[in-house]
């Protein structure tokens, strides 16, 4: 069953007076949309605004997004100080993101660094990738490492190199290992909680004020496979 973050049951990961590191559930839409749904922004502010009994508006700032399928990690400014740091941050690839990905076919090697070019398209919402540069597609990097093999699936960790729309995604489903329950791009059925099993494990950055270096790691969420890692 599908478990959306309230203010009462929000998985808080690091919190302090400039930013706050929340763990993602499936189905969690991290900025508001045509869908009309709560983002979790918004129910963030909503636990910041009832734990501090703050009166009138909460400032917070999103500083990055996951995919609504994903889980894991998003962090958010809590200040208008912190906030355009973090960006910076982010911008400049001052940041170290580490996921998580079970697919089902077995990549060729066992570590690799994938290259490839994505071209976007708004219409579908999704992003191919390309062997070679086309028209208006953008180079996208990452290494990937198989570091548990289940029953019948694998365990990637993966690390990027950019920031491209749907990059995991649609890297790993090219080289004919798609993430598991993600049917946009190539896994045959999907999961019944509609999420893919495509986590944001771990988060290394230098705190925007305290100049803190912070490794924050997202336990999995509470299903069979993702226990079995």
């Amino acid at each position: 069953m599908k478990v959306i973050s309230t203010k009462d049951n929000l998985d808080i990961l690091y919190e302090d007076n400039h930013i706050i590191v929340v763990n993602k559930r499936v189905g969690d839409i991290v900025q508001g949309d045509k869908t009309g749904d709560k983002p979790l922004s918004d129910v963030v502010k909503e636990y910041l605004k009832e734990k501090y009994n703050k009166a009138g508006n909460v400032y917070l700032g999103v500083v990055h997004r996951l995919d609504r399928p994903t889980t894991g990690i998003v962090l958010f400014a809590r200040t208008s100080k912190a906030l355009p740091r973090l960006n910076d941050l982010f911008k400049n690839r001052e940041t170290q993101k580490t996921y998580w990905a079970v697919v089902k076919n077995k990549p060729e090697k066992e570590t690799d660094t994938l290259v490839h070019y994505l071209k976007r398209n708004e219409k579908s919402n999704t992003s191919r990738a390309h062997t070679k540069e086309v028209p208006n597609s953008k180079k996208a990097s990452l290494d990937y490492t198989i570091i548990k093999a289940l029953n019948n699936y694998y365990v990637l960790e993966v690390n990027l190199h950019t920031g491209r729309h749907h990059q995991i995604r649609s890297q790993l489903s090219a080289i004919g290992s798609p993430i598991k329950g993600d049917l946009k791009y190539g896994f045959d059925r999907s999961n019944p909680d509609g999420g893919i099993h495509l986590h944001a494990r771990k988060l290394e950055f230098v705190h925007p004020v305290t100049k803190e270096h912070l490794v924050i790691t997202a336990p999995v969420p509470n299903d069979t496979i993702w226990q079995s890692v």
